[in-house]
């Protein structure tokens, strides 16, 4: 799992069994105002997040749709999900495939405090805080070593197993990561 002052580990909400989730911290450098560009702007985004993400109609607001296209050499799917809450720049939540994405932002000196909170299927909790280690990784300017995910995949099974249950690794028909792409 990531260390340093900027990254935290992922950690497992478990409020409601049947909608767990995982939460994921980072300090960027630049303030919200600009990391909101980066999770809404579409070229930005292809920067760190694992697929491209096409809004209809090119806008973040409640109700539009999203397509999720992930790269053919890593994977045959394409997700589709919903703009559920956008409050520029403090709070952005969509849903992605099954998965429920929220994304707070916060001032913390001259930079950012992000959390992103996913609400998934329990099985899918290990796979998704490895990939989003990696995810937030990309955002925060770090390179992540090309085997990362495996030993954060690991590390999270170990710890969300005993609460949830089997943990499943990369989704069928998975391919391999596309070079700078993080594992998802």
């Amino acid at each position: 799992m990531p260390t340093g002052e900027n990254v935290t580990a992922a950690s497992l909400v478990t409020g409601d069994a049947r909608h767990p989730a995982v939460r994921l911290e980072r300090h960027l450098p630049d303030p919200p105002a600009v990391v909101w560009q980066a999770l809404t702007d579409r070229e930005q985004l292809r920067a760190w997040f694992p697929c491209d993400v096409v809004v209809d109609g090119g806008r973040w607001e409640p109700g539009a749709a999203i397509e999720f296209q992930f790269p053919a050499e890593v994977i045959d799917m394409t997700l589709t999900g919903q703009v559920l809450e956008v409050d520029e720049p403090k709070r952005l939540a969509f849903t992605w495939g099954e998965d429920t994405l929220r994304f707070e932002l916060s001032p913390d000196g001259g930079g950012t405090h992000l959390v992103l909170i996913d609400e998934l299927p329990a099985s899918a909790a290990a796979r998704n805080a490895a990939g989003w280690d990696q995810c937030l990784d990309l955002l925060a300017g770090l390179q992540p070593a090309a085997d990362a995910w495996k030993h954060r995949f690991q590390a999270y099974a170990d710890a969300f197993e005993p609460v949830l249950g089997a943990q499943e690794g990369p989704p069928a028909g998975y391919k391999g990561d596309k070079p700078d792409r993080p594992s998802r």
